[in-house]
């Protein structure tokens, strides 16, 4: 199992660098970012944009791996995010993953002008996105005619460092999502279920999560894909006992060891940010992150 942090773009650079650095000193796997231009309670402070913060993460770090959690169709585009993506993923030397997912109503889906989606057409969106960025980072010129994106002699010369290209960690739990998992995804990323987020148990949860794998192989297996062969992401922070698991480095290893045997391979926790809904002892965090998997055996 790994374990990496998601550390939210809300501090000026001349700040915000030395907790990217502390995390790769921490020996965290992955440094993650959220792609919004908003986010909830903090909507009304600073918050900078997610790629030009990890190209400044990348020059200040060497090993971590760094990321989105995730980027959405909500504001972005394929051939202009596809080109950011390959530069970034030169500016790192081949150390990022791209977590994208179809986004959700609400913070930055209408601020760009448009009209709220409804559910099917942000779903026939995240399918053509995802297909179409897809070849983008894998084809030297794409020409394509979409129903919402379309590309005309899109080139991406040199591509990615990393090859065929950089990995995506798709954020999905309905059917349509998984099968964009199974067929494009190098790992699926969850959150848990959000039916039970305040008022179920960490049972409960547990049982969600396994259904999620499970569907998650049964999608791999209509596309003739080993579920195996994909990295189970769980985001932490949005499961009914979302903020024990930072309580202790005890509480944290009871966790991480339910959810490795349902098959996760890696583990998000949020940098703590005080008087937050991501507020945590930061010296608990610490000693999770360089003493938690010694213990998870």
């Amino acid at each position: 199992m790994r374990l990496s942090t998601v550390i939210l773009p809300i501090h000026r650079w001349s700040e915000g660098q030395k907790t990217w650095r502390r995390a790769e000193d921490l020996g965290f796997h992955a440094a993650y970012t959220y792609d919004h231009l908003s986010w909830r309670t903090f909507r009304d402070g600073p918050w900078f944009g997610a790629l030009p913060t990890l190209t400044a993460a990348a020059t200040a770090t060497e090993r971590i791996r760094l990321g989105t959690l995730v980027t959405s169709p909500n504001f972005r585009h394929p051939v202009t995010l596809a080109k950011e993506l390959m530069a970034l993923d030169d500016v790192s030397d081949g150390r990022i993953t791209l977590g994208i997912g179809a986004g959700g109503n609400g913070f930055d889906a209408t601020a760009l002008g448009q009209e709220p989606w409804s559910p099917k057409e942000r779903a026939d969106r995240f399918g053509e996105f995802v297909a179409l960025l897809d070849r983008l980072l894998t084809e030297e010129a794409v020409t394509q005619r979409g129903t919402f994106y379309s590309a005309d002699e899109a080139r991406n010369i040199p591509g990615c460092v990393q090859r065929p290209r950089l990995p995506f960690a798709v954020a999905a739990t309905g059917p349509r999502g998984l099968k964009l998992a199974a067929r494009y995804g190098q790992a699926w990323v969850t959150t848990g279920d959000p039916k039970i987020f305040d008022e179920g148990t960490p049972e409960q949860s547990v049982a969600a999560l396994r259904g999620q794998i499970e569907k998650l192989g049964k999608a791999c297996a209509e596309t003739g894909r080993d579920v195996d062969e994909l990295d189970k992401i769980l985001l932490t922070g949005f499961t009914p006992d979302r903020s024990r698991p930072l309580e202790s480095l005890d509480a944290f290893v009871d966790f991480a060891g339910r959810h490795r045997d349902l098959g996760f391979t890696e583990i998000v926790i949020h940098w703590p940010i005080p008087d937050s809904d991501f507020a945590a002892d930061q010296a608990v965090f610490e000693q999770i992150a360089t003493e938690a998997l010694a213990q998870l055996g």
